[in-house]
């Protein structure tokens, strides 16, 4: 226990010391080491245990702190939905807040909520994470609730049909009323079709409408186990913490079933071919044309993934991108953003630009493709590489002043991380190299990709292809003039 309660400071001030590095280098370089050098500190507090079941604790003390952030990772995703059951890992999810043997209904979230917490859920293809913040005080409470719902979860027809609902109204809401958004999914997940990331996280209407008690109880009891799951909690807990979760969860014992034979199964990496692949989508509730674009990456294990992550941000997704600086004195785009997903066998990136009226969106495929191409050829400089490493540093450092991000991180833990989950990654992301950039810029992002056309209705098209045809000065004043 000595080592539980171990701690030099508050956890605010490891992000004071990890920004106070980086502003104290801004002018002469970042010195690396420094900056990161929280995150050593930090994980020296982390205490780690496994219960004999399998069941994977990390608990990082905040004695200043009057509140607590549990988080609960399960390794189990909609890749792990067999045929005629999409859909099932997020519907589940949902079901896992109406009910438990020894909290009935609408219980935890009535509980939760008068204990002023804060809860909430999310499901990807890999996991399904659920987290939750409230008063120290509670934290015995929370700790039986969790085990309850997750080991004896309450299912009915009513509460079934009710979350069906809820789900499929969702699924309306974020996906079919929403312009090229359904499409576009299905053009994209058919590039991954035979693999166990080749349908959406959502799952069909149909799938998720002829759910039964009887499956979703077996979905449980496949795959809510104490073996494939990781709890971490961070926040000013007391002493008996240890002794409260052996009491919610050390009898937690898996059900000898037979698995669900699923594509993800064989545990494999999936490498698919990047080769180019054009489709248009044509939507009368589109405002206006946009590109999509997508290649093929690795996994979150693969040796490339690292640099992998750090070209993405160099191209697309920080301030400081490539292609925002390309268009900062002759912007041919009015907006882009690009969200990566990074699965555990596999990954994508994605560029989505959305054009300035004299642009067309041959031309900016053709932008975005000369500047791959230029960094296949030549890399980055060493300036900019040390910058993306600082950025990524950054953005851990932020994540140790939020409990809630920080709990839900640790929970996430690769497997080869396990006892080193806040240096572990920032190790293989320092030692990236330029060459290592120019690589997988040559092999993932120079060898074809996917190209998708976001079309509006006729009149918009026709609107625009004249407006690329007029006078700079006049389609930009025209264009100004409707924005």
């Amino acid at each position: 226990m000595n080592n539980l309660w171990r701690w030099s400071f508050p956890l605010n001030k490891y992000l004071l010391f990890g920004l106070t590095a980086l502003l104290s280098t801004q002018s002469h370089g970042h010195d690396l080491a420094q900056m990161a050098a929280p995150l050593y500190s930090l994980e020296q507090s982390i205490s780690y245990r496994e219960l004999d079941n399998g069941l994977q604790l990390r608990l990082l003390p905040i004695p200043s702190s009057r509140s607590v952030s549990i988080a609960t990772q399960f390794s189990v995703g909609s890749r792990d939905e067999i045929a005629g059951q999409t859909g099932y890992a997020h519907l589940f999810e949902h079901m896992l807040f109406k009910g438990s043997e020894n909290a009935p209904g609408d219980s935890y979230a009535q509980t939760m909520s008068a204990l002023s917490g804060q809860f909430n859920a999310s499901t990807f293809f890999d996991f399904t994470n659920y987290y939750l913040t409230l008063p120290s005080e509670a934290l015995e409470l929370a700790l039986w609730l969790e085990a309850d719902r997750f080991i004896r979860p309450s299912l009915t027809p009513e509460t079934v049909k009710n979350q069906q609902a809820t789900v499929l109204e969702e699924m309306a809401t974020t996906i079919d009323n929403q312009a090229y958004v359904r499409d576009a999914m299905e053009f994209l997940l058919t590039q991954a079709k035979g693999t166990p990331y080749g349908h959406s996280v959502i799952g069909s209407k149909e799938d998720v409408s002829k759910a039964t008690v009887k499956q979703l109880t077996l979905f449980h009891q496949h795959h809510y186990r104490p073996d494939v799951a990781q709890i971490s909690i961070v926040g000013g807990y007391p002493q008996e913490t240890n002794s409260w979760i052996d009491s919610a969860f050390g009898q937690w014992q898996p059900l000898s079933l037979t698995p669900e034979k699923t594509a993800a199964d064989s545990q494999a990496a999936i490498k698919l071919e990047n080769r180019y692949v054009h489709g248009e989508i044509i939507d009368d509730r589109g405002p206006w044309p946009a590109l999509l674009l997508a290649w093929h990456t690795v996994g979150q294990q693969d040796k490339d993934a690292e640099a992998v992550t750090l070209l993405e941000a160099y191209l697309f997704q920080n301030r400081a991108s490539l292609i925002r600086q390309s268009g900062l004195t002759d912007p041919e785009q009015l907006l882009t953003y690009s969200i990566p997903l990074s699965m555990e066998l596999m990954g994508v990136s994605n560029l989505v630009v959305v054009p300035r009226a004299r642009a067309s969106l041959d031309q900016l495929t053709k932008n975005v493709q000369q500047m791959i191409s230029s960094i296949a050829k030549q890399g980055i400089d060493s300036a900019s590489l040390e910058q993306l490493k600082a950025n990524w540093l950054n953005q851990s450092l932020r994540r140790l002043d939020q409990p809630s991000r920080l709990a839900r991180h640790l929970s996430a833990t690769q497997a080869r991380d396990k006892l080193v989950p806040l240096t572990g990654p920032w190790e293989r992301i320092n030692a990236v190299t330029n060459e290592q950039i120019q690589a997988v810029a040559n092999t993932y992002f120079n060898q074809g990709y996917v190209r998708l056309d976001l079309l509006p209705p006729w009149y918009i098209r026709w609107t625009k292809a004249l407006l690329e045809f007029l006078p700079e000065s006049v389609s930009d004043s025209l264009e100004e003039s409707v924005l």
